[in-house]
């Protein structure tokens, strides 16, 4: 059975020592701005170098975070820290944006690239893409249960790591924009201001409550299973949180994996102690995903943990013995004592001693050497065996013996500190398309079929954006509507395996309805499109941030795309675009998606296919909507994105076309709005806002 690796989180120094010494296969930690915990302390320069050293020397692999998405601006930056860490030897990077995966393997091909958990990799299709894309591993979304799990490890060509401790996100990750447009500060960033844990009111009938804020995740009961599955690695999750939750965590699960066991309930106490919310969640994993995953943090009694905490201290203060090492001494008359040294990875050293003598007394036995050369503590070397030749009638100071054990172990530790040697080029941005001057063509996409009118038909939008399920309804009407503009089926962006065959069924009808065009928000959906003749357009889904990640899409086969919402007019300027891009121009942006329905968790009915909203402390009221026919909820923005007026800032930065995306609008407030966009009234919403296109996001 293949060994599952054990994945802890390091926000420092101290949590590396934690982690290592308590039983972790591996580390990740992030090192300056580019990774999704910027507020967590991360590593300077020197302390990655030692880090890296230190963890190499225990045998233990570190993954550096370079998982948010970047700007074109950033890209030297991010290919500086590229080189760093390749030049210090780190064994994987966990990347969320594709456009890095690109420099990535331009730089340095032989560096192992992880697919984050922010690209929203949910199905086995998701995971094939990454592969194509050069990825060695996928980190899947947290919301697949046990079953979407196996079969994906089943069928994968390439690693699949899953969250198995700690906090879990709300929103789908990757898919969340709460933060960046409401505060300015993006998860995508890596600087999420954490709106999930704020309470909220539901319909304004019930008080405020943490409707959003879900359990810590907990999967100790299932490591066997996961094992026998085929999952090549388990991530505990915790950059944030201090080196004794690191270590209470680690060594917990160590214990359980190496014992091949269940936790106890002292283990889950302990668990819960250093850090839960009201408890831990499986639902997802077990398929129960319901009001009970939902709980907050409980303030500590301050005595109980701080003699907790100094208890856990203790377990990393220490060295735990994590590479085994087998002797081979041979003590001839008249030659130099001879010790060689080898550990389990195959690292070898030779040591010569001095010339052994007559013995007076007592001669020198291969039980007394093998006394000295068991004595490894202090080190990260566990005695295994010595084969020992020695001849009768010998004499050799112990200290003799003891000196060439302590310079074997010193040259197998600097051996092994030494960083693997990775061919690595310059980055090479490539050439820099100048933007086009475009005629701006209107796109339109409505929530709801009923939101399509007559007029809005006739004021012959550049295309007509439906949901999927939306046009299977209508699908009478779709050879009439086609005559007034390009009809185009909108995906859901979660599409999991079990679901697969129902949309492949929902596209083949509309396709012989005559639709032609698909809008794609995630790499998982690419396939089934692009197998039934689709022409691919990429939606915001996708998080398009530059020009490296155009570049990447391109190849797949997409004539337009979406850029991000999140990307400011000036960023968008910045954009070398080798294909037809768009930006979202009017509407409620989409905030988060939730496997969850808010109405059903919190008042036990589901009603969630009529208006229903949430309202926050200042009394902002955010509409819930399902996403597509499924009870997938998507949080919409309280106010509305509204560009109208300001079509000679974006007019001159490269964008094709500009998409009204109508979800709460009655259908002749959708014709109003085109007929505003077209210069044919004057509106204006009596609340919007601009969205991010002058703030910009941090």
């Amino acid at each position: 059975m293949k060994t599952l690796e054990l994945l802890a989180p390091a926000g420092s120094y101290e949590a590396v020592v934690a982690a290592v010494q308590n039983g972790a296969n591996a580390v990740y930690l992030g090192s300056g701005d580019f990774n999704a915990r910027r507020n967590a302390k991360n590593f300077t320069d020197e302390e990655l170098a030692n880090a890296v050293e230190y963890c190499r020397a225990r045998g233990v692999k570190v993954h550096v975070t370079l998982n948010t998405l970047v700007t074109d601006r950033e890209l030297n930056e991010v290919s500086a820290v590229v080189e760093k860490i390749n030049r210090f030897g780190v064994d994987a990077v966990i990347v969320a944006d594709l456009g890095i995966a690109r420099m990535i393997r331009q730089m340095v091909p032989d560096l192992p690239i992880h697919a984050s958990t922010q690209m929203t990799i949910h199905n086995l299709d998701g995971v094939l893409r990454a592969a194509e894309h050069g990825f060695t591993r996928v980190v899947l979304s947290r919301e697949l249960s046990r079953e979407e799990i196996r079969y994906i490890c089943k069928k994968s060509p390439i690693e699949i790591e899953v969250f198995a401790h700690g906090a879990l996100c709300m929103c789908y990750s990757g898919q969340c924009y709460f933060s960046g447009v409401v505060g300015k500060r993006s998860g995508n960033r890596g600087l999420c201001a954490q709106p999930c844990r704020m309470s909220y009111r539901l319909n304004d009938r019930t008080g405020d409550k943490p409707l959003l804020s879900l359990k810590d995740l907990c999967l100790a009961e299932y490591l066997q299973e996961l094992r026998e599955m085929g999952v090549a690695s388990i991530k505990i999750e915790g950059r944030m949180k201090r080196p004794e939750y690191v270590a209470a965590v680690v060594q917990i699960y160590s214990n359980l994996l190496y014992e091949e066991r269940k936790p106890e309930r002292e283990e889950l106490e302990t668990l819960e102690r250093v850090f839960s919310r009201q408890g831990f969640t499986d639902g997802y994993y077990t398929n129960r995903v319901d009001g009970k995953m939902f709980g907050t943090r409980i303030e500590e009694n301050p005595n109980e943990s701080q003699a907790l905490y100094k208890e856990l201290r203790k377990t990393y203060q220490g060295e735990r013995a994590t590479i085994g090492i087998r002797f081979y001494c041979v003590i001839c008359k008249g030659h130099p004592a001879l010790l060689a040294a080898e550990d389990t990875d195959g690292l070898r050293h030779v040591v010569k001693g001095p010339i052994p003598e007559p013995a007076q007394v007592k001669s020198l036995d291969a039980a007394t050497i093998r006394e000295q050369l068991r004595k490894t503590g202090g080190t990260p070397f566990g005695y295994i065996n010595a084969k020992i030749k020695v001849d009768e009638g010998l004499s050799l100071p112990l200290s003799a013996i003891n000196a060439m054990r302590r310079e074997c172990i010193e040259e197998l530790m600097r051996q092994r500190m030494n960083p693997p040697r990775r061919p690595m080029e310059k980055f090479q941005p490539g050439v820099r398309l100048l933007n086009e001057s475009h005629q701006i063509g209107y796109t339109v996409s409505v929530l709801d079929a009923n939101q399509v009118s007559e007029e809005l038909l006739k004021l012959k939008p550049a295309m007509l954006i439906l949901p999927l399920s939306e046009m299977v309804k209508i699908s009478g009407k779709l050879y009439n509507w086609s005559a007034y503009t390009t009809l185009c089926a909108q995906l859901p962006r979660i599409i999991r395996d079990p679901e697969r065959a129902d949309v492949e069924r929902q596209l083949d009808l509309v396709r012989d309805r005559g639709v032609r065009h698909a809008l794609v928000g995630n790499l998982g959906h690419i396939s089934m499109v692009k197998d039934r003749g689709f022409t691919l357009h990429g939606d915001f889904g996708l998080n398009v941030f530059n020009s490296q990640t155009i570049k990447e899409l391109r190849q797949e086969g997409f004539e337009t795309l979406t850029v991000s919402p999140e990307l400011s007019l000036a960023q968008i300027r910045d954009l070398s675009k080798g294909i037809s891009c768009e930006l979202l121009a009017y509407g409620r942006l989409p905030l988060m998606l939730l496997e969850h329905c808010v109405v059903k968790n919190t008042t036990g009915n589901c009603v969630c296919s009529s208006p229903q909203h949430l309202t926050d402390r200042t009394g902002a009221a955010f509409p819930i909507v399902r996403d597509g026919a499924s009870h997938r909820n998507v949080i919409l923005n309280a106010q509305k994105l509204f560009l109208a007026d300001k079509k000679r800032d974006y007019s001159g930065i490269g964008i094709a076309t500009a998409r009204l995306m109508f979800t709460t609008e009655h259908p002749k407030e959708c014709v109003t709005v085109l007929e505003r966009y077209l210069g044919k009234n004057d509106f204006k919403p009596p609340v919007f806002t601009r969205g991010l296109y002058y703030r910009g996001v941090e």
